[in-house]
């Protein structure tokens, strides 16, 4: 059988399961990426599983997200991070040495091996032969352990890309035109794979802008082939012994194909606030700035950085205008100092912020209210850029130093310039020396600053539900609005109590004062389509769960977050007929009666709406593995009672 590239992936690794388009299967995990904002749950996860080592070829802990230290907390977490890394025999990048997915693609990077991080831009690894998938932290820990790694089998998407990118068009308006097509829900049970003559003009960096962007989708991942270009790239970080070729076989299929003409895309932009709103950059033209960012997972690589330094050459940007630079990695940031770019950009006015997230998780540089922000990064939803009134457009360098210079919304083709033509260094030094390999294990208690908490304690499903409704949101509410980022939340990532305070306040700030009085007695949540989607934190639903959340009843879900509800033992439901999503209010007082026995039997789920006297069906969609998880009252209760 001729096979495409995520099939060989797929069935090289899997361990559990056939390959049939909807049932569930597990995949071998080789290597898990874990950052500051999901990785101190992770390894706080670790120690509650008694975990003596990793037992993956190798673990990688990033401090990319939590970099202002304003008080204690951020700093005492570092700490203890890299002391979990020594505890455990994990890979340690400290702050400073950029986000972690680009860091991850110079210094481990593998093509054929799968790599699984607890945060949902993983899939940018895909731009080098990897089958890369984003998860909630404790299954990451699982996979640390030598748990396999579950999901329903995804379709493939296969895109093919011919022709050639034009003057002023980049791998930005690649994905911003899919998600044009697509929206944010549309990859939802989908692998994009991109195949095609196209990809011989996309560097490995362009295809990670692809990948990484493929989250917004809400696909599964996206994979692109080991080929020339990947080889390029490794022997440029003096890896070239790690290439693998691997594509697809001559006559490979797909369950379902489109395609992209690159060479009839114009530059894109994504208008507020969702990162599918997109339209052409020249339709919204005019319109006055305020803050142009650039860098991010989403444009991280030398020639996103490199093009916008060769558009500000000699020039000022707009005197109204924050220019924002947030280099992504050490070996970038010294790239763009050796080859004179980074003086062209802090000539020209840019402000240059430490190699890391940032803005774009909304930890520093937040828009003033109201006022546009231009922005590479992959998400503009509500308040995640830290400011409640947010106005943020996503789009490519280039359309970003246009507009940075003149002061308003620009299509770079209307500048009049000569695009610019950038080289890529071809030859780096040895990058994983600014990543701390691990040393010896120790089994002493890791140290923890006073803000960081032990897990809460999951107790297992009861006989019945009872409780009101405490919040009813509606289609694709983000986990930004469920549980926000940004510089006042995440210092309490690591101590779930405090970080419940912040539940919903982006959509109602009285929410948690609500909730708090039914923590023991327990309540629902009610939610539109595709819930959840976003960021992969399962913070946003261990704060619920600590504060009494027993169920959601949704039209559907984001994928990871679906995965986490039950991974902490929440049940997720679907309306039968999603015409009951209208019936139901907030503040309704719901019950499901014999609830264990109802989810063991497996058929529909019925409640009672006990204010409005009426009963209606749901369903789920939760395997024999999934349900054995939420009976015991999460996934870590079921892993330590199967270790006895």
């Amino acid at each position: 059988m001729k096979k495409n590239v995520t099939q060989k992936l797929i069935e090289s690794h899997l361990v559990k399961g056939t390959m049939t388009p909807g049932e569930e299967i597990g995949i071998r995990i080789d290597q898990t990426l874990t950052q500051d904002a999901t990785g101190t749950m992770v390894m706080l996860e670790l120690e509650a599983m008694d975990l003596d080592h990793v037992k993956t070829e190798l673990s990688a802990q990033y401090v990319d997200h939590n970099l202002l230290e304003t008080d204690f907390k951020n700093a005492d977490d570092h700490i203890f991070l890299q002391d979990a890394c020594s505890r455990f025999g994990v890979w340690f990048s400290r702050a400073g040495n950029g986000v972690s997915h680009p860091v991850h693609m110079e210094c481990f990077g593998i093509p054929g091996k799968t790599l699984l991080g607890s945060d949902s831009h993983t899939p940018a690894a895909g731009s080098l032969g990897m089958l890369a998938i984003g998860a909630g932290g404790l299954e990451v820990a699982l996979a640390m352990a030598k748990e396999p790694f579950y999901l329903i089998m995804p379709k493939v998407m296969g895109i093919k890309l011919t022709g050639k990118l034009p003057d002023w068009v980049s791998a930005k308006d690649v994905i911003l035109e899919l998600l044009r097509r697509y929206t944010v829900k549309g990859g939802v049970g989908w692998i994009f794979e991109y195949y095609g003559p196209g990809l011989k003009s996309l560097t490995a960096m362009d295809r990670h802008v692809i990948a990484n962007m493929g989250a917004e989708l809400g696909a599964t991942t996206s994979v692109f082939p080991s080929d020339d270009a990947v080889k390029k790239f490794l022997e440029a970080h003096g890896r070239g012994n790690d290439f693998v070729e691997l594509v697809a076989d001559k006559g490979a299929e797909y369950d379902e194909y489109d395609g992209i003409n690159l060479s009839e895309l114009v530059p894109l932009i994504a208008c507020p606030s969702s990162p599918d709103n997109v339209v052409p950059v020249r339709d919204v033209a005019g319109r006055e700035i305020y803050q142009v960012m650039i860098g991010s997972s989403a444009n991280p690589g030398f020639r996103d950085f490199a093009i916008a330094a060769s558009m500000v050459d000699g020039k000022k940007v707009h005197s109204r205008v924050s220019f924002d630079v947030n280099p992504t990695s050490r070996k970038i940031l010294d790239d763009l100092i050796q080859s004179g770019y980074l003086e062209k950009l802090v000539r020209s006015g840019a402000r240059i912020h430490q190699a890391g997230c940032n803005g774009c998780i909304g930890m520093g540089q937040a828009p003033a209210t109201g006022k546009i922000s231009l922005r590479t990064v992959p998400r503009n939803f509500p308040g995640r850029s830290g400011t409640k009134e947010d106005a943020v457009y996503l789009c490519s360098p280039e359309t970003a130093a246009a507009s940075a210079l003149q002061g308003v919304i620009c299509d770079p083709r209307d500048l009049n310039l000569s695009y610019p033509k950038i080289k890529l260094p071809t030859k780096h030094t040895q990058t994983t020396d600014i990543v701390d390999k691990p040393s010896s294990t120790h089994k002493q208690p890791l140290e923890k600053g006073p803000n960081i908490k032990p897990l809460p304690t999951f107790n297992p499903l009861p006989e019945k539900m009872e409780g009101p409704v405490s919040i009813k949101v509606k289609n694709n509410v983000s986990t930004d609005e469920i549980l926000p980022a940004g510089a006042k939340a995440l210092p309490f990532r690591s101590n779930i109590p405090e970080i419940s305070k912040f539940t919903f306040a982006q959509i109602d700030d009285t929410y948690y004062t609500r909730a708090l009085q039914y923590q023991e007695s327990g309540h629902f949540i009610i939610a539109g389509t595709n819930y959840g989607q976003g960021s992969s934190r399962e913070h946003a639903v261990m704060a619920p769960r600590f504060l009494g959340v027993k169920a959601v009843i949704a039209k559907s879900y984001a994928r990871i977050h679906w995965q986490n509800l039950a991974n902490f033992g929440i049940l997720a439901l679907t309306f039968a007929d999603k015409n009951d999503y209208d019936k139901v209010d907030q503040g309704d007082v719901l019950m499901i009666n014999d609830v264990r026995g109802q989810l063991t039997r497996k058929g529909d789920i019925i409640v009672e709406n006990k204010t409005k006297g009426y009963s209606f069906k749901t369903t789920h969609q939760l395997s024999d593995r999934q349900i054995e998880m939420i009976l015991e009252g999460s996934v870590i209760n079921l892993y330590k009672e199967n270790k006895k």
